[in-house]
């Protein structure tokens, strides 16, 4: 009898010391790296919203519960409480494992070093340790009391199920926060897009004129009538010239954009709008425009997006030609709202999907979007994660030559965005909570919405080459295309990237 209590006083023992080395181990490793190990819950698509309170709670409560394993006469305490973190450890693997869009990486010392099927296992085991040592301590401690040892068949279960609930809904309300309420945290699943092949184009100075299928569409700032045409694996590359019909305008800021056959040649200062056909570049002038414009995005074969000065109030305003024999205007003065000055506090950026037929604008200083059907009726208004509601801008009026100016470099938000399939892809100015400063010095970090939802969905890295950043890009498919300094940069999107309009 007394060499069988010995045993279990020395499994308890045992069992204890092996949770004391864990605990603090892992509560020690998390606090000697502990920018890093925020930085990795700030990914855990369970614990992304609560990384802040979880990254301080966490190594606490393992410091806590092997002080408690540590003295005696609290041990039942601490073993009940170790028991219920593993459960909640073990719970977050099944998750994460089962439910979650994408798998992080594993953080914790040497757990870290583990895959995540090991380190499920080794959770198990020291579930059942745990287990075990209620079970002694138990047995040794409360052989006189049954009634405090039957409560023991209670306490466990309600432990194991409280756990378990308290992981699941943690769960819920941070996809709902992460997706819906965003408190400017991003997600960054591993590899979702990857580097195919790069291709020199010698210069700066182009830009993206619009896809095909099969073909990408460069513009170029430079030789504002010649284009060139790629096809999407960045293998042919040939160039072309626009020929117009009439060339007697002094073109300022001409810019190409191709939809489907047909191409557009646009230029707001004249201002006019030439059209012509893939077929053989060429292009004819239109009926003459009544007002300049400085953003347009054609639409379909006869209805082209502007953004203009208003007429009466001089403030940015979007609209619809419709062209025709004769050229009508159709202003919509209620899309952009004013914040400061109505120029620059709506100033942003103007796309189209074609696969969708939306049209969407993002603001440059804040952190809103709208998106509208082809003639411009409002479908939703969006917000992008980050914090900044208000443009942050200081704007002086000059009465000499009756211009507003920025009197102070402005805020930037939101840099470029590409439209595809329902998909938004915002080109994020600002880091968010979490992130390695080192990622935002190598490379431009794309934001991705689902449009259906208005919903944030992750985020991706694009890398710099040979130290320039990202200018702009354009999805079509499952391929992303950027410009890099003098680089054309294919990447290919893997299957996260789909809208899901039942989300």
């Amino acid at each position: 009898m007394k060499v069988s209590t010995a045993i279990k006083k020395g499994i308890l023992e045992v069992i204890c010391l092996l949770y004391i080395l864990l605990f603090v181990y892992a509560a020690v490793s998390k606090i000697l790296d502990f920018e890093n190990f925020q930085v990795q819950l700030g990914q855990s698509p369970l614990l992304s919203a609560f990384a802040g309170s979880v990254s301080w709670g966490v190594p606490t409560v393992e410091l806590l519960i092997a002080l408690l394993l540590l003295i005696p006469r609290f041990r039942f305490i601490g073993l009940l409480a170790a028991f219920s973190l593993m459960v909640m450890f073990t719970t977050y693997i099944i998750v994460i494992l089962n439910f979650s869009s994408f798998v992080p990486c594993s953080c914790g010392g040497i757990l870290e070093k583990m895959g995540w099927t090991e380190h499920l296992i080794f959770n198990i085991v020291f579930v059942v340790l745990a287990l075990i040592g209620i079970l002694q301590l138990t047995s040794t401690k409360l052989t006189d009391n049954t009634r405090k040892r039957n409560s023991i068949f209670i306490t466990v279960p309600t432990l194991l199920v409280t756990s378990i609930a308290v992981v699941v809904l943690l769960f819920v309300l941070s996809e709902d926060i992460i997706h819906h309420r965003n408190n400017f945290t991003r997600r960054f699943p591993h590899y979702p897009a990857t580097e195919i092949r790069q291709h020199d184009l010698k210069y700066n100075s182009y830009y993206f004129a619009g896809t095909n299928p099969g073909k990408i569409y460069l513009g170029n700032y430079t030789t504002p009538f010649q284009i060139t045409v790629a096809d999407t694996l960045l293998k042919t590359i040939n160039k072309h010239n626009i020929q117009l019909d009439r060339v007697d305008f002094s073109f300022h800021s001409a810019e190409v954009r191709v939809l489907d056959s047909s191409f557009y040649l646009f230029d707001g200062t004249v201002p006019c709008i030439y059209r012509g056909k893939t077929a053989n570049w060429k292009a004819k002038l239109q009926a003459p425009i009544a007002i300049r414009y400085t953003l347009a995005e054609p639409v379909d074969t006869n209805t082209v997006v502007f953004r203009a000065f208003g007429p009466k109030t001089g403030e940015n305003i979007l609209g619809l030609f419709k062209l025709a024999t004769e050229n009508t205007t159709d202003f919509k003065p209620k899309l952009l709202e004013k914040q400061i000055d109505g120029i620059f506090d709506t100033d942003g950026v103007l796309k189209y999907d074609k696969v969708k037929r939306s049209v969407v604008y993002i603001y440059k200083y804040r952190n809103q979007f709208i998106t509208t059907d082809q003639s411009l009726s409002v479908v939703s208004r969006g917000k992008t994660i980050d914090t900044f509601s208000k443009a942050k801008i200081q704007v002086k009026y000059l009465p000499a030559s009756k211009e507003l100016k920025m009197s102070t470099p402005p805020f930037v938000v939101n840099k470029s965005i590409a439209v595809h399939n329902n998909l938004l892809y915002v080109a994020s100015a600002l880091p968010g909570k979490y992130e390695a400063i080192e990622l935002w010095d190598t490379a431009t970090i794309i934001d991705v919405y689902d449009l259906s939802n208005n919903s944030y969905l992750f985020s991706f890295p694009i890398y710099n080459v040979k130290k320039e950043t990202m200018k702009s890009f354009i999805v079509q498919g499952n391929l992303l295309f950027a410009i890099v300094g003098t680089h054309l940069v294919l990447y290919k999107l893997n299957t996260l990237f789909k809208s899901n309009p039942k989300k």
